[in-house]
């Protein structure tokens, strides 16, 4: 397991460094939708959290006043991010410290290009500072000269994109990952053994390796014929079940019935996120976020928007997976305006009338359906 660990660590981050206009923010944008996960890039995070540009803070606070910023943002992502894609400014591996936290943060990979590709994107490119003035070309050529080597030490994989379409870099990404996860696999039994143990230890490990193969194996099973991640999403005043009219909703309230999902969520041996707002905007966002952090399935009770958001209906429409809307009332049984739906038309079912069991129904369609596709 610590070959896996090494190359492919568990929170699953992708990180891309490289020389400015080696392409890190456009393939990162492309990786994101290829992977289905988040983008960060580091200059934007920190131009947001400073109020200025980065030309500004290298004009105001020097360059080694940015070469802070950048490293202490760095601690911060290696404590909270999970499965992201995180574009890197070009300087920040010139630091062994962010060298070290980059490794830790997530799988690093370096796009290398030359500098005669560089000069090209960033001919007409009068933001970045550290080319700016009289013969960018040589600057490149020298600044690069110098960082080359860093760039290289600190990256778990090179890719070369000379030459090459973002399209075709993206793919390259995608295929050498996929390589990494497979080689950890196979790898793993070789370094468990390890040199100079005796028989019956290495025979217990390679027992223990076995085991743990079998349980990575089945779950590889599982991913194939269900879903392992799906997201409920509540939309306004479900929070305040057990409050609003009880004899619709009913007396229990909302932390019943995130325990009730919960505990579906255990016997299944699945991830169930349940998350609720009493925004529009808050709820087309998380939908929009599901696209990325690998949610296979959404269920969702829209509340009042059921009837008229088609912002959050368009949204339901882009995302892919299996979806259901749930309801806890039977609504073609009460006000005329409740009969219709506007999201119900781009889901896979509606389920109606059954309280709260409802939404453990649709956990069970969900499953089923992605056995069965």
């Amino acid at each position: 397991m610590g070959y896996k660990r090494k190359i492919w660590r568990n929170n699953g981050n992708v990180v891309l460094t490289g020389f400015m206009g080696s392409g890190k923010s456009t393939v990162g944008i492309r990786l994101s939708y290829r992977l289905r996960r988040v983008i960060l890039d580091t200059d934007k995070i920190i131009e947001k959290e400073q109020g200025k540009t980065i030309s500004d803070i290298f004009a105001q606070d020097s360059e080694e006043g940015f070469r802070q910023l950048e490293t202490q943002l760095l601690k911060r992502l290696k404590e909270k991010e999970r499965n992201k894609i995180i574009a890197t400014g070009g300087g920040i591996p010139l630091r062994e410290e962010n060298r070290r936290l980059l490794k830790e943060i997530g799988t690093v990979i370096y796009l290398r290009a030359k500098p005669e590709t560089i000069y090209a994107r960033l001919a007409h490119d009068k933001s970045r500072p550290l080319i700016a003035g009289e013969n960018p070309q040589e600057k490149i050529r020298t600044l690069l000269a110098e960082r080359s080597e860093k760039y290289e030490e600190g990256a778990d994989l090179i890719v070369d994109v000379d030459g090459k379409s973002f399209q075709q870099i993206v793919d390259e990404i995608e295929q050498r990952l996929y390589s990494v996860r497979k080689r950890a696999g196979s790898e793993t039994e070789k370094f468990a053994a390890g040199k100079g143990k005796s028989r019956d230890i290495n025979q217990k490990e390679r027992e223990n390796n076995t085991e743990v193969q079998t349980e990575e194996k089945k779950a590889e099973e599982r991913a194939k014929t269900r879903p392992e991640k799906l997201l409920v999403i509540n939309g306004p005043n479900l929070n305040f079940l057990g409050i609003r009219e009880k004899s619709v909703y009913g007396t229990q309230d909302y932390n019943y019935l995130v325990n009730l999902i919960r505990e579906k969520a255990r016997k299944e041996h699945c991830e169930i996120e349940v998350w609720q707002s009493n925004h529009e905007g808050a709820i087309i966002d998380r939908i929009q976020e599901a696209y990325f952090d690998g949610t296979e399935g959404i269920i969702i009770n829209p509340g009042a928007y059921t009837h008229y958001s088609y912002a959050i209906r368009d949204a339901l429409a882009s995302i892919t997976v299996g979806k259901v809307e749930v309801h806890i009332s039977n609504i073609h049984e009460r006000e005329e305006f409740r009969k219709t739906s506007v999201t119900a038309q781009v889901c896979d079912l509606q389920i109606y009338g059954e309280g709260l069991d409802g939404y453990l129904h649709a956990v069970d369609f969900l499953l089923k359906k992605e056995k069965n596709s």
